[in-house]
């Protein structure tokens, strides 16, 4: 079973600014910057058991993740993951409507990530506010906040499919929290 083990952090302008100028002090490993657009699917089987279907989609390609959180009383989350890439977006979406699956929330994300330490560190623009993730072991994400002097920084306990329901607008049965257009 592969168990996802982060801890989420929303963010003022000055502390993504902090951010970014300790995880280059810290010489953190930059991976690069991306655009993702999101869309989460739920419905029949997903709903009896408190899971997602979430296909990203990242320039050309499609990562279909299956979620499910395992309950805990930490900020720290854990959830069940599975995932795997896809090169045709269009077709996984095909493949997932005709299981059934509906789509409930889309939302976008900017998404910038680095290799710090035993963790992977992200900062995340969506268009209802700036975040940080921290992914690891429990006690490398404890040992990052420490180096990174963020162990006063507060938890988002809220995943982004609910954020972005709670914010995004309705288009037809789908919400959406989409960035204005340029």
């Amino acid at each position: 079973m592969a168990v996802e083990i982060e801890k989420k952090y929303r963010l003022t302008d000055e502390q993504v600014g902090y951010l970014e100028d300790e995880l280059a002090r810290s010489a953190a490993d930059f991976v690069g910057e991306e655009f993702e657009e999101n869309t989460i699917f739920g419905g029949g089987v997903l709903d009896n058991v408190g899971a997602i279907l979430r296909i990203r989609k990242v320039g050309a390609k499609g990562i279909l993740t299956f979620k499910k959180r395992i309950d805990n009383d930490s900020a720290i989350k854990h959830q069940i993951e599975h995932e795997s890439e896809f090169s045709n977006v269009t077709e996984l979406r095909e493949i997932v409507l005709n299981l059934g699956f509906a789509p409930r929330v889309v939302y976008e994300k900017i998404r910038k990530t680095w290799l710090f330490r035993n963790v992977e560190v992200v900062l995340d623009e969506l268009p209802f506010g700036k975040f940080m993730e921290i992914e690891g072991a429990v006690t490398d994400i404890k040992e990052a906040e420490m180096v990174l002097g963020i162990e006063g920084f507060a938890a988002e306990n809220e995943t982004y499919p609910r954020l972005a329901s709670s914010t995004g607008t309705r288009v037809g049965e789908v919400i959406e929290a989409r960035f204005p257009p340029k």
